[in-house]
């Protein structure tokens, strides 16, 4: 059994739903997950002790990508993460009405890399609110569940 941190950043409640959506799913698969709002946790060392983490933001924009505020505090600290060598993917839930529709996804996962962690799953864009019966939800659960 693999140790799963989900750790996310909501505004409307959609990316957190996506979230439990997510940690359900890779428990059910039989790994043990812990879901938690950026605005609960601190960056040094987040990831020490887990097998695989995953990051899920909310954002919107035009211009540039303006991430969801608890998870841009922490984003500010993720060198403190302990990420090189962990498992990792990012997601999100947006508004494909903005130009940069779930921009988050992209620069969550290339500080990920620049940081030394390995991406396991392309990252996962929603528009609007996820269903746990959505078939590109379930098709990242699986490729996140067999990188275990």
């Amino acid at each position: 059994m693999s140790k799963v941190l989900i750790v996310y950043g909501s505004t409307t409640g959609n990316t957190e739903a996506l979230a439990e959506i997510i940690g359900r799913g890779i428990s059910e698969a039989g790994h043990e997950t812990k879901v938690v709002n950026a605005a609960d946790v601190a960056a040094p060392g987040l990831c020490d002790g887990w097998d695989m983490a995953l990051f899920g933001c909310s954002a919107w924009g035009d211009d540039e990508v303006v991430l969801q505020d608890d998870f841009q505090a922490l984003y500010d600290e993720f060198d403190q993460i302990n990420v090189k060598g962990k498992k990792a993917a990012a997601f999100a839930t947006g508004d494909s009405n903005f130009t940069l529709f779930c921009g988050s996804v992209d620069v969550i996962q290339d500080r990920l890399e620049e940081l030394g962690a390995e991406i396991v799953a392309e990252g996962l864009k929603i528009d609007g609110q996820a269903q746990s019966d959505q078939p590109e939800v379930r098709d990242w659960i699986k490729k996140v569940v067999s990188a275990l």
